[in-house]
């Protein structure tokens, strides 16, 4: 089922914080005969694209493709979402609009691409960071979730055809549902390419490439960012994806091990896919631990558990 709430308006009082980026990513081909995740990381925004020093900063990029049909269109994605975005007229003053006009460039795109598969898909989210604000755009089953105190708060949903939202969209253009599958074809409700499932440029078809936006302020409570695709969210929750990556990094402070973990992670579990996963961190120090105010009576609740249902309640 879809997630009823996406998201958590943090508060956008200026209290002085500001990110320090810094990334972490594993793939792994997993038990399939083919590799066709793709991904993107770009911690530093303007020395990556080398412009002046008016650019918003700091800024950082970070990107997911999960391929199907062969890797042509993840990786034509990869390649160009970037450039998409940061040419578009509206961008860095209309940043949601560039990116929402950058997911129909990259599928127009792929649409006339000679040498690429027309068969070929890919689900995208990308994750455009500028000063404090992060704006996650999603199209596909990869997941976004931020680390908030030992909280997992979901920035994306995931696209499946069974989804009631997309489910609804979906038959109101014609399409139909077999058994998950999309005109029992597709596992997920939106994807970049697949031209042969959508014909013309230009019409409504149920196969959608529109992304899906969230956008919130980050604080000194947002700790890191998880971006995965759909091999490391079948196999394990959010929250349990949030609790082991906050762990390793009040061991050693490293992003790039924490995806290791992950992926370490979903293979004992028996994952069916390929697995990608990249961890963004806001701060180059690692997660404070949390503290218990002391009682005399005894818990049997861990520290991350009860600042979850902390949360749980204040949210209520």
């Amino acid at each position: 089922e879809c997630p009823s709430e996406i998201g958590l308006n943090s508060s956008s009082k200026d209290s002085g914080f500001q990110p320090k980026f810094r990334s972490g990513s594993c793939s792994e081909i997993g038990p399939k005969q083919y590799m066709e995740d793709e991904y993107i990381c770009v911690d530093n925004l303007s020395e990556h694209l080398s412009i002046p020093n008016s650019f918003p900063s700091p800024g950082a990029f970070y990107g997911v493709f999960d391929g199907h049909g062969g890797v042509d269109a993840a990786s034509f994605t990869r390649k160009n979402m970037l450039k998409f975005i940061t040419e578009d007229f509206d961008f860095p003053n209309g940043v949601k609009r560039a990116v929402k006009n950058a997911f129909v460039k990259a599928d127009h795109a792929l649409a006339d691409a000679k040498n690429l598969d027309r068969s070929s898909g890919t689900t995208a989210l990308t994750a455009m960071i500028l000063g404090r604000t992060l704006i996650i755009a999603n199209a596909g089953d990869s997941r976004a979730v931020l680390g908030k105190r030992g909280r997992a708060i979901e920035l994306s949903k995931d696209h499946k055809p069974n989804c009631t939202s997309e489910k609804i969209r979906i038959e109101k253009l014609g399409g139909t549902i077999y058994d998950g599958y999309l005109n029992g074809q597709l596992s997920v409700a939106r994807a970049l390419g697949d031209w042969h499932m959508k014909g013309s440029k230009g019409s409504k078809h149920p196969l959608s490439s529109e992304p899906e936006l969230e956008e919130i302020v980050l604080t000194e409570e947002d700790e890191f960012l998880i971006i995965g695709c759909d091999g490391l969210w079948d196999v394990m929750s959010s929250q349990y994806a949030v609790t082991i990556v906050r762990k390793e990094l009040m061991m050693h402070n490293d992003p790039e091990k924490c995806c290791r973990e992950l992926v370490r992670e979903a293979l004992k579990r028996n994952t069916c896919d390929n697995l990608t996963v990249v961890v963004v961190c806001f701060s180059s120090n690692p997660p404070p631990r949390i503290e218990i105010p002391k009682s005399h009576k005894r818990r049997s609740i861990s520290a991350e558990g009860l600042d979850l249902l902390k949360g749980v309640l204040g949210n209520a």
